[in-house]
């Protein structure tokens, strides 16, 4: 070793150091929402994944049903979702015993994860939501979350580590909102469907957070279909 290495060395030693730690990990995937006349789709990949190691290929914690018309899709850290997706089947709970039975319209669910996540704001819940049902009328609705609760109404929504490859196409096919003179269509279920199959594929090619399959959870009036679309596994 030579003198300026041995020098280099020496200051390394007495360098300080800082030790890090935080209560919050990423554990990746991909969740999305298409709601048109008559149905909505929410879909979600089955890998969790933990510092870029695969730790789960067949995790579905992503999404869960919280009444008959209403799903609940997260990205972020999954003990998180699983606490926030507690805490909301705890108040649908106590709201059905004090109403009769009823349960919550998915307007009113997307208001209660709003005030959920808000009230939490001083130490949040790393979840990143979209709240997706059916209205009165049985037609699809979705609500986009950012982590404090703050919420925009929309037909579609993307979060999880390929929200900016998937986020920009369905800009461009839903809403239209990059192209001049031209109106915003609607989406049949197949179509929406077929979008998001091609949606995920794709961002199952440039994304090694999101793959292994996707599901999606298909929701009309008559009911609930789960279909699964295998992604690239490496």
């Amino acid at each position: 070793i030579n003198a300026e290495s041995w020098d280099m060395l020496q200051m390394l030693k007495t360098a300080p150091f800082t030790h890090e730690w935080s209560p919050y990990t990423e554990n990746g995937g991909t969740v999305a929402a298409v709601s048109g006349k008559g149905f909505v789709i929410v879909a979600g990949d089955t890998r969790l994944n933990s510092n870029h190691a695969i730790v789960d290929r067949s995790d579905t914690s992503k999404i869960a049903q919280l009444t008959p018309k209403t799903l609940l899709a997260s990205t972020g850290m999954q003990a998180d979702r699983l606490q926030l997706q507690e805490q909301l089947k705890y108040r649908i709970e106590w709201y059905s015993f004090n109403n009769g039975g009823k349960v919550p319209s998915t307007f009113a669910l997307s208001q209660l994860v709003s005030t959920v996540l808000y009230g939490g704001r001083g130490f949040p819940l790393l979840t990143f939501n979209l709240i997706a049902g059916l209205d009165e009328n049985g037609d699809g609705v979705c609500f986009n979350f950012d982590i404090f609760g703050s919420t925009e109404p929309k037909n579609y929504g993307v979060t999880g580590s390929s929200q900016t490859f998937m986020e920009p196409l369905m800009d461009c096919l839903i809403r239209r909102s990059n192209m001049v003179g031209q109106a915003p269509q609607d989406m049949s279920k197949d179509e929406a469907l077929a979008l998001m199959k091609n949606a995920f594929t794709a961002a199952g090619e440039r994304d090694i957070f999101t793959g292994d399959s996707v599901k999606f959870y298909i929701l009309t009036p008559e009911g609930l279909t789960v279909e699964t679309l295998p992604l690239r596994l490496d």
